[in-house]
């Protein structure tokens, strides 16, 4: 069993300018996903996706491969995570003889998921046959049986999801998790006939809310640093 570990990470961030490689307590953001993942034993290559020369550089100091530039279609702020994900797989099929049984895709803007993290969702993957796909979340605070609203058609508000019975404590709804795009995991011939990140058998692996922070934003990158010193 072999698995392909892709970091993507595009050069034009608009939230937090230069995120991916932005300076978090002494190291660039992206070598602390670049370090989760070759220090993982079930993981045999990691590949950082990038179309910036500055990434690439810090990539390939801290020990990922990068042996493309990502093509300028594919680092557009429209551009989905799926289609890089299957450059990626393609190129180390087709110009490295090296096809991946797993894929596992690690967001670098999420550096506080922990080496556990990750192994539990490969364990999970591995061996469980009936499952396609593990993500990550953590128990949401909003619940769309509870205090999660729509707009309908006719512009009044009304929850999003009709519990079957009324429920008047968030304790009494029914569980929902918010998925923090930390880890992804496919069986590469399950990801090649998705169009949907999210599709098929999914499994989760419920992380803790305080280690499932995306960095998006100036905000987040100062929580980030505060939970990393709170650590050290």
């Amino acid at each position: 069993m072999s698995v392909l570990c892709t970091i993507c990470a595009r050069g034009g961030s608009k939230g937090v300018p230069g995120k991916n490689i932005k300076n978090l307590l002494g190291k660039p953001l992206i070598a602390y996903t670049i370090e989760q993942a070759l220090s993982n034993r079930l993981i045999n290559r990691v590949v950082v996706s990038t179309d910036s020369e500055k990434i690439a550089n810090v990539a390939k100091q801290y020990g990922a491969e990068v042996p493309f530039m990502r093509p300028q279609f594919l680092a557009t702020d429209e551009a989905s995570k799926l289609p890089v994900i299957k450059h990626a797989i393609k190129y180390y099929v087709e110009n490295l003889n090296f096809n991946p049984n797993y894929v596992i895709d690690l967001d670098p803007t999420s550096p506080l998921r922990t080496s556990e993290d990750i192994e539990k969702c490969l364990n999970l993957i591995m061996n469980d046959c009936n499952c396609d796909l593990v993500i990550t979340g953590y128990k949401s605070n909003k619940n769309p049986y509870f205090n999660m609203v729509e707009i309908n058609s006719d512009g009044f508000a009304c929850l999003s999801k009709k519990p079957e019975k009324q429920i008047v404590r968030r304790q009494d709804a029914p569980v929902v998790y918010a998925m923090n795009a930390s880890v992804y995991i496919w069986k590469t011939d399950v990801l090649f006939n998705q169009t949907d990140v999210v599709a098929g058998k999914v499994k989760l692996v419920a992380m803790p809310e305080e280690r499932s922070i995306d960095i998006d934003s100036e905000v987040d990158f100062k929580l980030v640093e505060y939970f990393m010193k709170e650590k050290k």
